[in-house]
This record gives structure tokens, sequence and C-alpha cells, in this order.
């Protein structure tokens, strides 16, 4: 590979990583063979590079994924509280059937505590994470967006 064509697939990575691996990345397609597979690699090493950035990238910075994010108390306890609503609801049901009641009840004023207690720890979760690390942080916000349906879905079925 000639020093021109290296020097083009090292700009092709992200500033913060060719600072810090560019020259020995160039040398090293130097003294490799050069070819449209190892040139497909490169390409395609960088686009994953940009997308999802490695530990070289951001040496300062922690390392956040999915699990290491939904592991945090504000991530976990709002799904914690869709899924005891939801299984209020259906034990509710279970017990008692879908017969409207003239009042409420415990168990709907249950519910709506669950589901409204949650929304500041949301609110905290998504403040506090989607600018550090929006990517695993919208992960996050989805499942509780999908725990939160799963607990409204029997209400609204039931017309309860």
């Amino acid at each position: 590979m000639n020093t021109m064509s290296a020097r083009l697939l090292t700009r092709l990575y992200p500033r913060a990583w060719r600072q810090r691996y560019g020259s020995e990345f160039e040398a090293l397609l130097l003294d490799g063979q050069g070819g449209l597979q190892a040139g497909a690699n490169v390409v395609w090493s960088a686009i994953r590079e940009h997308i999802s950035p490695t530990q070289g990238g951001r040496m300062n910075q922690p390392s956040y994924s999915f699990l290491n994010l939904f592991k945090i108390p504000s991530a976990f306890i709002p799904v914690a509280m869709s899924l005891s609503a939801l299984a209020l609801v259906l034990v509710h049901i279970a017990l008692y059937g879908v017969a409207r009641e003239a009042d409420e009840g415990a168990t709907a004023h249950l519910w709506q505590l669950l589901m409204a207690g949650q929304l500041p720890v949301l609110a905290f979760f998504a403040i506090k994470w989607l600018p550090k690390a929006p990517r695993p942080a919208l992960g996050v916000l989805a499942v509780q967006a999908c725990a939160v349906l799963a607990s409204m879905a029997p209400v609204f079925y039931f017309n309860w």
C-alpha cells in the first residue's frame, strides 16, 4: 500500500482515534499487504468507530452500555413500578373480575400512585443520562415506555 492511500484510509477514522493511533496505524498499513479486502476492512472499521467509539477514542470518559445503565436505580425502578401496577391489575381482575365498581377502589388508587410516582424518576433519569450516554439511555427509556404501556393495556382494554 502506498503512503497516500494509507494516509487517506487513516483519515476515515474519528479525530480522537487518529490522535491516539494514527501514526501507528499508517505504519501498519504501509508494512502490511494492501488489497481490496484490506481496504474494505479498514473502511468498515472506520464506520464502526464513528458509530460506536472504542475506549481508545475516549480515554478519559467511562463507557456506558445498556446493561450497565439499566443497573442504576433510576433506570430499573420505573420498570419495577410499572410491572407492579400491571400485576396489581391482573390480580384484581383474576380475583374480582372486570366489572366496574361505583367507587374506584384501592386497586385503582394504588395503580394511579404507581404510574404517577414513576414520572419524577423517569424525568431524573432522562435529564441525567441522555446527555452522558444517549444511545443506551434511549434504550432504557424504550424499555420503561414498554413497561408503562404494558401496565396501561389491561386498564384500557377492559375500560376499567
